[in-house]
């Protein structure tokens, strides 16, 4: 018996992946217009590490840049890798980066130079990686197994960002962020459904 609902469940899901991150990847160009117009007064709620006043920045940082070839860095990668989180439910798609958010952000806070301010979806970036790299295997579904293998082959490389090569780049908001998550592929892995006759 054919289930005629899943080809339009499907559709909509891509389309409610696609409103979602074009969404928030112009709300990301907006923030940054507005951060350029105001002298760069945004850039405070950059994370400074160890000061118990900067743990309330930990979530507004995801969503501020240092510049326009900053946020454009980003932009991209963002978009894609969260498109193909996004369609397996909005639901867990937030709980997932809520998790890589504050795994990054606290990471950062934790570990980062002093008087450094970190800011930037980087860290959303490495996590949603580490979170697709992983799911398919934590959910056992062969589907998720293959596009985790296509998105290493094509963003393996940002693996890189994780060890300390360039004092500019926060590596540890990129380490922290695919720490996260991995940790959230397994803090919401799906329940395996039943099999029915």
């Amino acid at each position: 018996m054919t289930d005629i609902r899943t080809g339009s469940g499907t559709g909509a899901r891509a389309m409610t992946a696609a409103t979602l991150m074009a969404g928030w990847v112009a709300l990301l160009w907006v923030l940054e217009a507005v951060d350029t117009a105001s002298g760069h007064a945004l850039d405070t709620y950059g994370i400074t590490p160890r000061d118990p006043a900067e743990l309330r920045d930990i979530v507004p940082s995801a969503f501020l840049h240092s510049g326009w070839d900053h946020v454009a860095s980003n932009s991209v990668p963002l978009l894609v890798l969260g498109f193909i989180a996004a369609l397996g439910g909005t639901g867990r798609f937030v709980a997932v980066v809520v998790t890589i958010v504050l795994s990054s952000g606290i990471g950062v806070w934790l570990t980062s130079p002093p008087s450094s301010v970190t800011l930037g979806a980087s860290g959303v970036v490495f996590g949603l990686f580490g979170y697709l790299l992983v799911r398919g295997f934590v959910d056992r579904r062969l589907l998720d197994v293959v596009v985790g293998v296509v998105i290493t082959a094509v963003y393996g490389s940002i693996l890189w960002g994780v060890l300390p090569t360039d004092s500019g780049i926060s590596w540890q908001g990129h380490l922290f962020g695919l720490i996260g998550g991995v940790g959230a592929a397994f803090a919401f892995r799906r329940t395996p459904r039943a099999i029915t006759v």
